[in-house]
This record gives C-alpha cells, structure tokens and sequence, in this order.
C-alpha cells in the first residue's frame, strides 16, 4: 500500500503558453506534479519542462515520453542532465518507442523498436553516470561521447509503453514505467508481472477524472473516449476480467451503451463517478503499488482550470490530510 503522489497532465493539445498559468497555480494549489505528453507534432516536451521548473520551486516535473528515435541519445541525455543540474530532484523524464506512423513521417521509423529502446536507455543511462560511451550497437554508435556537465542527482528514467515485451524490457532497462489510457489497478499489477520487479520500480499512471453528484452524468463526459479505447483493444482495458462484455455493449449499441455499466467498472480504469468513487480509484492504485497518480483532464483547458482546486484537495487526501470526501 501506497500513498501515491497527485500531479496533473498537460494535454498535447494546450497552448503552450498555458504553462505560465497552469504550473504556478497547480504549485499552489498542493499539486505534487505536472506531466507534460509529448505528441507529433504538437507541443514539445523538453522546453514545456523547462519553463515549468523555472516558474516552480516544489513541483515535480515529468514527460510523458520522449520517443527515443526522435532526438539523438546524445542529445536527450544532455537535456536531462541539463534540467536535473538546474532544478535537482524535480525532473522526471520519461522515454519511449513513439508512435511509429509519427516517427516514419519523420524518416527516423527504427526497424526494431526494442532494440533501438534498449540501447538508447543503456546509453543515456551510462553518460547520466558521467561514463565516456563507446558503443556499438544496432542502431546507436558512438565514440567517445561524455556529457561534460552530468546531473549531480540522477533522475529515475521511466519507460512509457504498454506491450508485453515492451514491459518486460522496461523491468531490465529502466527504472519505472509510465501507464495510460484507462490504466487501473488489474492493469497496474499485470504491467508490473510482466516487468518482472516488485521493488525499486516506480509506476506513475495517468488517469481520466470525470466528476459528478449523478453518475450517469460522469459517465457521459467521457464515454465516448472510452469507447474509442475499448474499439481499439487498448492494454488497460484488455486486461480488465469485463473486457468483452464493455466490447460488446460497444459493438452493439455504441458509447451510450457504456452509461449503463455498473460502477465497478467505472472505478476500475479511471476516476469517474461521484467524488466517492474517484477517491476509490485513486485508493485502488495505491493498493497495488502506484506511486504516482496523474490526472489526465482532456484536451479542454477550460475544465483542466476547474480541476487545479479538485486535484489539489486529492492531493492533501492522498498524502493523509482529513480532506472529506
């Protein structure tokens, strides 16, 4: 059992300048993160963190991923650094395959997306270190690179990905994993068997939040995403023991459908029903283990401004405070 810490996601889809807003607000507001999702070809991640960390002086900062085809190891391992020496114990960057449509638009479509992980991971990880790397892998060679200026505090390098191979290399190359889309505590507890490690291996989560006196009202603010992931047999949902009936109510009469699910399966991929029943699911995750839970608002920044207050009194709830429910 853990006590997980609260943060709040920062959808692709905002305007980047919404950073100077919504980082110092959510600081005051008792919020313990900010994770920025890097999408082609949104905004941008690195830059995002920075800003944050500068307009911020307790908050923790994450990235949720960096896709490591798209920048030379090299070069993400110098950002890291460079955001770890300037604000030490406050970044948190995670790393990952990418979308593989996005990186062949680029030209930068690896031939094997676990190798080129592993080795990216192996490699940021040593000149994180402070080590000189020569490496000659598959997909990564260098010679003789060494970061001048590495991180006095390493930060902990979380893998985001969802497969089963991808989870299990994640147990061997990193130090943690990131999971989304409707991730919950069945979910939780597969990733981390699959991972292979019990202890020393962090798990943040992002997950919907949709709040409301009736249930039915909750649950139609974000039905139709969740069907959209159920259609396209996302992890999360896969790995629930209701999985095809949630399908098949889809299949068959479409979002709406959804609305008549009992509330346990609400609770299970995401904090949704009444101010109850989110609070349950956060608890959910941290029985098994989460150790950071980030709620994900969606792509209207309008209600990701109306949940700062509700995301900070979670926050104190979560850390023991007597915040009522």
């Amino acid at each position: 059992m853990t006590q997980p810490t609260i943060g709040m996601c920062f959808d692709r889809s905002f305007p980047a300048s919404a950073v100077r807003e919504l980082a110092p607000s959510l600081e005051a507001a008792g919020v313990d993160q900010l994770w920025f999702i890097e999408d082609c070809f949104f905004t941008a991640g690195i830059s995002l963190a920075a800003t944050a960390l500068a307009l911020t002086e307790r908050m923790q900062v994450g990235i949720g991923i960096l896709p490591v085809v798209a920048r030379n190891p090299a070069v993400t391992a110098m950002e890291i650094a460079t955001l770890c020496n300037i604000s030490p114990g406050r970044f948190l960057p995670g790393l990952g395959h990418g979308v593989q449509n996005w990186m062949g638009q680029m030209g930068e479509r690896t031939p094997s997306p676990l190798t080129t992980m592993r080795e990216s991971f192996e490699v940021i990880r040593a000149l994180l270190d402070g080590h000189e790397v020569n490496c000659a892998g598959t997909q990564i060679k260098f010679d003789r690179v060494q970061l001048d200026q590495p991180p006095a505090v390493c930060p902990p390098l979380f893998a985001g990905v969802q497969q089963p191979k991808s989870l299990a290399l994640a147990g061997e190359v990193a130090d943690g994993v990131i999971l989304v889309e409707g991730a919950g505590a069945t979910y939780v507890t597969s990733a981390r068997q699959l991972a292979g490690r019990d202890h020393d291996f962090r798990v943040a989560v992002f997950t919907m939040w949709s709040v409301d006196p009736d249930r039915r009202t909750a649950y139609a603010q974000v039905a139709p995403f969740v069907a959209e992931l159920i259609q396209q047999r996302k992890p999360a949902f896969t790995a629930l023991p209701f999985f095809d009936d949630m399908f098949d109510r889809v299949a068959r009469d479409g979002w709406q459908a959804l609305l008549d699910m009992p509330a346990d399966y609400w609770c299970a991929f995401g904090a949704i029903g009444t101010l109850a029943d989110a609070y349950g699911h956060i608890a959910s995750l941290g029985a098994v283990g989460v150790d950071h839970a980030n709620i994900y608002p969606g792509p209207d920044l309008e209600y990701a401004r109306s949940l700062v207050a509700p995301v900070g009194d979670l926050a104190r709830w979560s850390q023991g405070s007597t915040s009522s429910v």
